[in-house]
């Protein structure tokens, strides 16, 4: 299994990059978010990647965090939904965006990804909704990024660009699998706890965790 690339870009794409490592080029396919991410032809870049395997067909696809290759692995066990339609709605949502849609049932959201209609939206929805709380609540330690590659030479050549310095992830995703898991731990449902905290958060992003914890309670709090 290959799990992460480190090279220096050949040629970028809308959907693909093509990465150098020691002589041999990659072809990577990415989101088109990712895409836009990446540094110019000749610079450094890392994806973390995940290897599709048939008969007559090999295909790397790489993200430029942990949380997203997770994101990836949970989309694609939907039916109907394979590796190129995952590349879609993470392009479209991103990993943040797709955890909130699914715990808000907001299908509708999904559904704006290119080639994913209205029935395909829902079923990924519905189907990941018990699913998706654990990968929320292990955003913040997956919420990595891959890294600039060092690139060794072994005689003198045209130096290598380094990519731009990475900006940390932001907190937020951090703030948010630690309230889920701190109203997990309560007793609450994962389900409904993910939902809460997702409603929260859209009401403020850059809450911090005791406020998220603080709005989810009063939102999970019986109505009268």
């Amino acid at each position: 299994m290959i799990g992460r690339i480190a090279g220096v870009i050949l040629h970028r794409a809308s959907d693909h990059v093509m990465i150098d490592v020691r002589g041999v080029g990659y072809i990577v396919h990415v989101s088109e978010r990712t895409a836009a991410s990446l540094p110019p032809v000749g610079q450094a870049a890392a994806l973390y990647t995940d290897l599709l395997v048939r008969e007559d067909l090999l295909q790397l696809f790489g993200f430029p965090t942990l949380l997203e290759k997770e994101w990836h692995k949970l989309l694609t066990s939907v039916q109907g939904i394979g590796a190129k339609a995952s590349l879609a709605v993470l392009g479209t949502l991103g990993a943040d965006g797709l955890g909130r849609a699914i715990a808000l049932g907001d299908w509708s959201a999904v559904r704006k990804a290119p080639g994913v209609g209205p029935k395909l939206a829902q079923r990924v929805v519905l189907e990941l909704k018990d699913k998706a709380p654990s990968v929320m609540a292990m955003g913040g330690a997956l919420t990595v990024d891959a890294g600039t590659p060092v690139i060794e030479t072994e005689a003198p050549a045209t130096p290598v660009k380094p990519a731009p310095a990475t900006q940390p992830a932001p907190s937020a995703a951090a703030a948010q699998s630690e309230a889920l898991s701190a109203l997990t731990n309560l007793g609450y449902n994962p389900s409904e706890a993910a939902s809460a905290v997702a409603r929260a958060a859209a009401a403020e992003p850059d809450a911090a965790m005791p406020a998220l914890i603080r709005m989810a309670l009063r939102s999970l709090a019986p109505k009268e």
